[in-house]
Parts: structure tokens; sequence; C-alpha cells
């Protein structure tokens, strides 16, 4: 199972790293002008300094959708309609080369594995494509609700509110099915910026599963949903690609220097202070999205208009 999984990991990051060059060849990305026409994909340092702080701290066990969340849109280096695709897009090999440091944790029932890995890859794959329809106040709605269900997730964990579970470290048939189709609309979630790790461990806990078996099923979906996501958002053109590339670039060193080098760290009191930064952003984002009224999608802070068609591109105003 470890080899198998592999091997599709190789491959899945392989084609995923070919579309991502195409894309950036053929312009698809939605670019601040003051990058210039040349270079219109170049990621800034902030942008990578975000990847790899966010990525880093994600590796030693807090999430890294909340976080960019809130980085993104409090230096206003994102515009709120293409945080869920940019969070989509730049993260995905950064957690796709965590996957491949952390197999060996694999110990789930094959079956039930394999199912709840590809039930969050069909999800997100549906939800990706919702995503990367919708008008910016509703995905403004979205990220708001998602932050305050992150924040909240956090803080219950904080303060150990959680189910304890069982000691079963697979499925029969009858938890299956609704373990599947639960952890369907979790990856669905994903794409609009809910991370996946605190609700599914609480889903393995309330399935009777040992709390254990939520980190190699979590980390194998991710690894695996977020490249079918990742790619739907990028054929859309809905993601800013510097900042996207940003992450990237900043996240592949964080996540060998945490897991190789660093290991562990004394965190709570830096989760306290995540939960307060991502309600407060939460708060501001449900704030901006019910105080305008309905307006373009593409609006953004840069003066750039994102058409979502396949083969367009950016166009300053």
């Amino acid at each position: 199972m470890k080899l198998i999984l592999i091997v599709m990991l190789g491959v899945l990051a392989a084609a995923y790293v070919a579309v991502l060059v195409m894309c950036v060849r053929r312009g698809r990305r939605a670019a601040p002008a003051e990058l210039g026409a040349d270079r219109p994909w170049q990621p800034t340092r902030l942008q990578a300094l975000i990847g790899f702080v966010t990525n880093f701290f994600d590796t030693l066990g807090i999430g890294n959708f909340a976080p960019t969340t809130a980085w993104f849109r409090h230096a206003k280096l994102v515009p709120d309609e293409l945080i869920p695709g940019t969070m989509n897009v730049g993260h995905t090999l950064p957690v796709m080369l965590m996957a491949f440091l952390y197999i060996e944790s694999v110990d789930v029932e094959a079956v039930t594995l394999v199912s709840m890995i590809a039930s969050a890859v069909v999800g997100a794959w549906l939800g990706a494509g919702v995503v990367a329809r919708l008008p910016k106040k509703r995905i403004q709605l979205g990220m708001g609700g998602a932050l305050l269900v992150a924040a909240s997730l956090m803080a219950a964990f904080q303060i150990g509110l959680k189910p304890e579970g069982a000691q079963a470290l697979g499925l029969d048939l009858q938890l299956l099915i609704p373990g599947c189709l639960l952890i369907g609309m979790l990856g669905a979630l994903m794409t609009i910026g809910v991370g996946l790790y605190a609700p599914c461990m609480i889903l393995v806990s309330l399935l009777g599963m040992n709390p254990a078996a939520a980190f190699p099923i979590m980390m194998g979906a991710c690894a695996f949903l977020m490249p079918v996501a990742g790619t739907r958002f990028l054929l859309a053109g809905k993601q800013h690609l510097p900042a996207a590339l940003g992450l990237t670039l900043g996240g592949l060193p964080a996540v060998l220097v945490a897991a190789l080098i660093v290991k562990s760290l004394p965190l709570y009191a830096l989760k306290w202070l995540v939960v307060v930064v991502v309600l407060i952003t939460a708060v501001q984002m449900l704030r901006t999205a019910l105080s305008v009224g309905p307006g373009p999608a593409s609006a953004s802070a840069h003066g750039v208009t994102a058409d979502p068609r396949p083969g367009s591109s950016s166009r300053p105003r």
C-alpha cells in the first residue's frame, strides 16, 4: 500500500507540475500590473515568506489555510475572490511533499483509507468547480463562515473538547459509506478554505476509529485532492498566480526544515494567537460581504480583472 501511494503521488505531482508550467506559459493569471508584462508570474519576497511560515507551522501541526487567508487579507495581497484558488494552487506541492515524508504513518486499513481518499478527491473536484464560478460576495461569505468554523475547531482542540473515538483502524460497509459521503463533503469545503485535519479527526472519532487514523487519512486525502482542485482553479484562471507560486516556492523548503530538522515546537500559545487572528479576519470578511451590494465578481484591489474562461488572461483596468 505504501509503495502504491508513493507511486501514485509521484505521478500526480508530475502531472500537476506540468499543468502549472503550462498555465504560467499561457498567461492564465491574475497578476498585479506593477509586476510588469515580461514576468507577470514572479512572486514577491513577502509572498514566498508567507509560503514558508504557513507551511512550516502546518508541518508542525497548525493548519495553513486559515493563517494564509488572514495574512493575504490583512496585507491586501490577493483579492478575496481569488484567495481559495490561490491557496489550493500554492499549497499543493508542499502538502504533497509532507505526504511523501510522512508516508510511514499510514497504518489504516487499506479499503477504508483508499475509499475515503477517493471520496475526498471527488468532493474537491466538484467543490472547486462550484467555487470557481461563485461571485465575489458569495466567496467572501463562504470564506468568512469557513474561518469561523476553523477558529472554533482550533479553540475546541486547544481546550480538549473533541471526541475520544475508539481504537479501530478500519470501517465496515455500514459505516464506510456514510464516512465516504461525509469526507467527500469535507473535501468540497476545503476548496473554500476549511482545513481538513480537525474535521477529519472529529469524523473518524465519531465513526469509532482511533483518532490517530485521522492523520494518514487527512494527509493522503489532501495530497491527492489538492492537485485535483488546484488544477481546476488553474484551468479556470481563478487564482493569483504570483502569490500561489510564492506559497509553493516558500513552502517546499519550509516543509523540509520543519519535518527533518525542527520536528516539534511548543505551539500552545501560538495556536491561540492564530485563533484570535482568524476570528478577526472572519468577522472582517463577513462585514465586507454584507456591507456591499452585488457587483462584478472580478473586482480587485489590484485593479486587475480575472476572466474565468479558459485561455483568458488578466487585464489591467
